[in-house]
């Protein structure tokens, strides 16, 4: 019989889910293709990148950190005050699929991470 193992653990556990939020923030922060989406956040994007961080880690199957500090993430109604195109939508997307080739070595567990973020992308937009 063999173990099962989550995403979470498959990808590296908490040193890989940290390097992909931070990563995913420098680019936000840096890309100039990005600008739209970067300009939804806050000007320090510590606590976005902790509350990603949070998600992810319990989203890929590790501890449910976010839950437990937040409670149930309903992340559109939280993210309803932006206004979310499809042009900042793919920016997130873009940043995203860029920092996940830099920090997941696995192109199998990109594409089995890539498929539910993305959708999850489109939920988001709140705005033609």
């Amino acid at each position: 019989m063999t173990e099962t193992i989550t995403l979470y653990e498959a990808i590296g556990g908490d040193a890989t889910v940290r390097a992909l939020t931070e990563r995913f923030y420098t680019l936000m922060d840096t890309l100039p293709q990005a600008a739209r989406c970067r300009a939804l956040h806050p000007a320090d994007l510590g606590s976005s990148q902790q509350k990603l961080y949070d998600y992810l880690t319990g989203y890929l199957g590790g501890p449910p950190v976010y839950v437990e500090k937040h409670g149930h993430p309903m992340l559109r109604r939280r993210h309803f005050i932006a206004e979310i195109g499809p042009a900042e939508r793919d920016e997130w997307l873009l940043c995203f699929r860029l920092a996940m080739e830099e920090t997941i070595a696995n192109a199998k567990l990109r594409d089995i991470i890539w498929a539910p973020v993305e959708r999850l992308a489109h939920h988001m937009q709140n705005r033609e």
